[in-house]
């Protein structure tokens, strides 16, 4: 005899179990082969998403790595042999001597008139949080103007 408690009330619709003869039939193979989809619709959802977080793992990886690499070369730069006061916003030549030092320089390979006494590794403004950006022969205003450019389009709304 079954209690009341253990009854359906609410409408057939709703009911957890067959309540009609008319209901399909329901048998355990079908079950089996129900939760085994499931399961392996689970498992690729889950293999994506890794997927995706692992990728992202890489990215962020290669932006230490990066990061790394520039305090590196800001570090060699600002250890190099220098006898001037450096000022933010200016930039400045490193160059290599014959002995493996490094000479960071006010004058550029073209102010040598492309003869430069000591080999030329490239040339750099000094930023205000006292970091390095090469400068790949700009002037100090086409610099600014770049950097005018960068900040006028992340401040800019889409």
């Amino acid at each position: 005899m079954t209690k009341k408690k253990d009854r359906h009330i609410s409408p057939e619709y709703t009911s957890p179990y067959p309540v009609s003869r008319l209901a399909p039939a329901f048998n355990l193979v079908d079950l089996a082969k129900e939760i085994a989809q499931a399961d392996e619709m689970l498992a690729n959802r889950a293999g994506s998403q890794l997927k995706i977080i692992a990728e992202q793992m890489a990215v962020l990886q290669q932006q230490a790595k990066s990061i790394l690499e520039q305090t590196a070369r800001d570090q060699q730069i600002h250890r190099a042999q220098c006898n001037f006061q450096k000022k933010p916003g200016q930039i400045y030549h490193l160059y290599q001597n014959r002995h493996g030092g490094s000479i960071l320089s006010m004058l550029s390979p073209d102010d040598w008139q492309g003869k430069p006494p000591n080999q030329f590794i490239g040339s750099y403004r000094l930023e205000s949080d006292r970091s390095w950006s090469p400068c790949q022969g700009k002037t100090i205003e086409e610099e600014d103007n770049h950097l005018k450019v960068i900040h006028h389009l992340l401040s800019d709304p889409l």
